[in-house]
This record gives structure tokens, C-alpha cells and sequence, in this order.
């Protein structure tokens, strides 16, 4: 197998996993609450990372960030927004808002579009000026509909987005960069454990250990698909990167609607297709951007890219 080709693999098997996301996160619900579930995602998503750099023998890096106080701040902030957004995420697929997590992911790389143009004063072509008004049309369209802003969608848009740009100036790989969030956020995360069992409403020893074990899992299920991610960065083009992502929320608007059988009004399937519209132009144009300008395979990836869910 051509190397190309096996970062297709990895790439590919990585976004199904992300994809399928939406159906692991309800098997804690009931009787753990999102919040549980997101301070056990912290916390065993650190052992494996830590485990895996142990294996890797990767530790250089460790030193370089604690000498930075600037990167360690900005791992601080990164560490929160990944976090509020994992948050987010949990709570939309347990209280049956999947479809608000399709539309976040859909409309992700609008944002962070917009926010490089606020952030790093890149210039936006007219093509993409375009997709994001179209963007913003949808999220009125689902507003009307949905009677309030779909804040969900919004929050976890927002928050991946941000983070994304955070991740330009931290400059970790992704294994890297979730073993310090994860690391800054572990004493909390502990902290909020042991409260919830002291106070009676922890579930971790007292349901079954069937239910251990996949709050354990939580931990390989937020760093395997980022580890294959990873494997498949260096290897395939950006263009093609950025193809794949759109699986993501493809496939948890298909879960919401086919299997969770959330509700998909009139004025929902129009603002998910004025979404879809956005985003044709939007390959279009990237498409187009980059026969113009090729780029390696071996080009690094943007943060906004990885972590998702």
C-alpha cells in the first residue's frame, strides 16, 4: 500500500470514528449526567496519552512548554475551550440535540474562516464572503424555526474555532496538545469526581462494570481517532484533509435523523440545505485555491482540523 493511500486509511478512519461519536456518548445516560461523563473523558484521555508518549519516549517537548509562560497560558485557554466544547457536545447528544452538533461541525469551517479574517487580517475571496453569509442565513432560518438561537450549535462552532486559532500559536502535535490540556485540566477534573461520589451521585463504581469500562473507554475514544489523525497529516494533502472533515457532521445528521429520529421540520431541512449551499461554495473555491497553488503532502495541519467532538 502506497503511502498516500494508507493516509487516506488512517485519515478516513479517523473521521468515522468522530462520525460515530454521537452514538457512544448517550450509553452514560442515564444514570451519569454530561458532567460526569466529560471529567472522566479528561481524565482517561490523559492516561492514554501519557501512555502512548511513554511508548514514544516523546518527553522533549514538556521542557520547552513549562520555560514558555506564553505557551502555557495559551495551553491553559486551549485546554478550556477544547473542553467546554467536548461539554458541549455531550449534553447535545444525551438531551436529543444531535442535529445542533451536525450543524456546529457543518458550519465550523465558516467560522474559523471569519476569525482568521479577524485574528490573523487574512483576506477572504469572494467566493468565501459568499459561504459565510450564506452561513449566517442558515442559523436565522434555524432560529425562526427553533424559536430561540440554536445555541448549542453555536457554542461548539465558536469554542472549536477558537481553539483552532490557539493551536496556531501553541505549535504541538496532537498528541502533544492533548496530553497538556488534558494535564492542566486534570486536578478539576479529579477534584469533580471525587465531589460527585462523595455527594452520592457518581456513577463510575456504584453501576455495573460494564459502565466502568466505557468511562474508562472515553479515554481511547477521544485519543485514537486524534492519533490516526495524526498518522494521517503527514501524509495526504491539505486538500483532501479538508474534504474528509465534512464526514463528520454528515454523519451525525444522519444519526439525529435516522437513528435518534430527532425532528426535522420544514424550516430545519431549509436551513440545513442553505448550510449545505455554503459549503458547496465553499469546496468549490478550495478546490479551485488549490490547483492553483499544490501544496505537499507533508504540509502541517491546522488545529481546527483534529479533536473534534
Amino acid at each position: 500500500m502506497s503511502d498516500l493511500n494508507r493516509g487516506v486509511l488512517y485519515g478516513a478512519s479517523a473521521y468515522f470514528l468522530w462520525g460515530f461519536l454521537p452514538l457512544y456518548w448517550p450509553l452514560f445516560s442515564p444514570p451519569a449526567s454530561a458532567f460526569e461523563v466529560l471529567l472522566h473523558r479528561m481524565i482517561w484521555s490523559l492516561a492514554v496519552t501519557l501512555a502512548v508518549l511513554l511508548v514514544q519516549r516523546n518527553w522533549r517537548w514538556v521542557r520547552e512548554v513549562l520555560r514558555s509562560p506564553r505557551r502555557l497560558l495559551l495551553l491553559a485557554a486551549s485546554a478550556v475551550l477544547i473542553s467546554a466544547n467536548w461539554g458541549f457536545f455531550i449534553v447535545a447528544v444525551t438531551t436529543g440535540h444531535t442535529l445542533q452538533s451536525a450543524l456546529a461541525y457543518f458550519v465550523n469551517p465558516l467560522v474559523s474562516v471569519a476569525l482568521g479574517t479577524l485574528v490573523f487580517r487574512e483576506r477572504l475571496r469572494a467566493p468565501q464572503w459568499a459561504a459565510v453569509a450564506l452561513g449566517g442565513l442558515a442559523v436565522a432560518v434555524l432560529t425562526v424555526d427553533y424559536g430561540s438561537l440554536p445555541w448549542l450549535a453555536l457554542a461548539m462552532a465558536f469554542s472549536f474555532a477558537a481553539y483552532g486559532v490557539l493551536k496556531k500559536f501553541v505549535r504541538l502535535d496532537g498528541v502533544e496538545s492533548l496530553t497538556a490540556e488534558t494535564a492542566i485540566m486534570i486536578l478539576p477534573a479529579l477534584g469533580g469526581v471525587l465531589v460527585t461520589e462523595a455527594a452520592g451521585s457518581g456513577t463510575f463504581l456504584s453501576v455495573s462494570p460494564v459502565h466502568s469500562l466505557l468511562l474508562v473507554g472515553s479515554g481511547v475514544a477521544t485519543a485514537v481517532p486524534l492519533m490516526l489523525f495524526g498518522a494521517a497529516a503527514h501524509r495526504i494533502p491539505l486538500t483532501l484533509v479538508g474534504l474528509l472533515q465534512f464526514t463528520v457532521p454528515v454523519m451525525h445528521f444522519l444519526i439525529a435523523w435516522l437513528v435518534f429520529e430527532e425532528e426535522l421540520s420544514t424550516g430545519r431541512w431549509i436551513g440545513f440545505a442553505v448550510v449545505w449551499a455554503a459549503l458547496t461554495v465553499f469546496v468549490v473555491d478550495m478546490l479551485r485555491q488549490a490547483r492553483r497553488t499544490p501544496r505537499p503532502a507533508s504540509a502541517p495541519v491546522s488545529g481546527s482540523t483534529a479533536e473534534t467532538g
